[in-house]
């Protein structure tokens, strides 16, 4: 028998107040009944960074975080992120460089990435590829990705 928690968050900067089952992860929530699909179901493991999402202003993987945990909290999405300066400095950036092949991990490292350069600004290479390590891309080979943010860190 699943058991419904009401919770209220915010999300992308909009009080919300949803009922979700106990068990359900932030990523279910957030692709499922919020439509969210932006943030990507990768491994379901907390290893891949497909689903990067930032809670309180920390990068947090949906998968591993349980939906009823959202709650009191501020999240923030790639959908939420791309409507910011700092979103779409990054997307600019990103499609600039060819930083964007398949665009599946896309969404998991531009969120990553705006969280290191609101902790980090102006980051170097090697602040930017530590800062990047649990975002897994199987196209790109990250020296495109690690380019397109140094040069997002230097448009600040």
């Amino acid at each position: 028998m699943s058991v419904n928690i009401e919770i209220e968050f915010r999300l992308n900067g909009v009080s919300r107040r949803l009922s979700v089952p106990a068990q359900m992860s932030a990523l279910d929530m957030l692709r499922g009944p919020l439509g969210l699909t932006g943030t990507k179901y990768g491994c379901g493991e907390g290893e891949c960074g497909a689903c990067t999402i930032l809670v309180d202003g920390t990068t947090v993987n949906a998968c591993l975080m349980f939906a009823v945990d959202c709650g009191g909290r501020d999240v923030t999405t790639i959908e939420g992120l791309a409507a910011t300066p700092q979103g779409e400095r990054l997307e600019r950036s990103f499609v600039e460089h060819g930083a964007v092949q398949c665009g599946f991990c896309t969404p998991g490292l531009v969120v990553q990435a705006s969280h290191l350069l609101d902790t980090h600004p102006g980051a170097g290479h090697g602040e930017v590829e530590r800062g990047i390590e649990g975002n897994l891309c199987r196209c790109t080979g990250y020296r495109k990705i690690v380019e397109a943010i140094e040069h997002a860190a230097r448009r600040e």
